[in-house]
């Protein structure tokens, strides 16, 4: 059955785009522990993140590089953390969240935003791409 990420990724469920190349595909965590929370996935769906062959491994690193300096370009935060954790879907993403304290990196509080704030956080990012 195919992941959330999957359906995504072919369109049957909507998401707050970010960037998207043939392989990979970042979006706006719809939970996210800060504003502009971003998620970076394979479109080649595997569950381990170790899994994945070393140069799709090393594209989605490149890949997720790029979406964190255009975040810590349209966030105000610290630093943007990289964290891969893989147990609540099984799909291998990154989770790149804006920070300026430990507790933004905890998944313990989350932000409450409206779809306009979704929509122009997105457009903000791509921006800077």
């Amino acid at each position: 059955m195919a992941s959330i990420f999957t359906k995504i990724i072919n369109g049957d469920i909507p998401c707050y785009k970010v960037a998207e190349t043939d392989d990979f595909l970042a979006f706006l965590d719809i939970n996210p522990n800060a504003k502009g929370h971003t998620l970076c996935i394979t479109k080649k769906e595997v569950d381990k993140i170790f899994d994945l062959d070393e140069s799709v491994y090393n594209g989605l690193m490149n890949f997720s590089r790029k979406v964190a300096i255009a975040i810590q370009r349209t966030i105000d935060c610290k630093r943007v953390g990289m964290s891969v954790i893989g147990l609540e879907v099984p799909h291998v993403h990154v989770h790149l969240i804006p920070l300026n304290s430990m507790e933004d990196a905890r998944f313990t509080s989350k932000e409450s935003l409206t779809k306009e704030e979704f929509e122009a956080i997105a457009k903000a990012i791509k921006s800077n791409l």
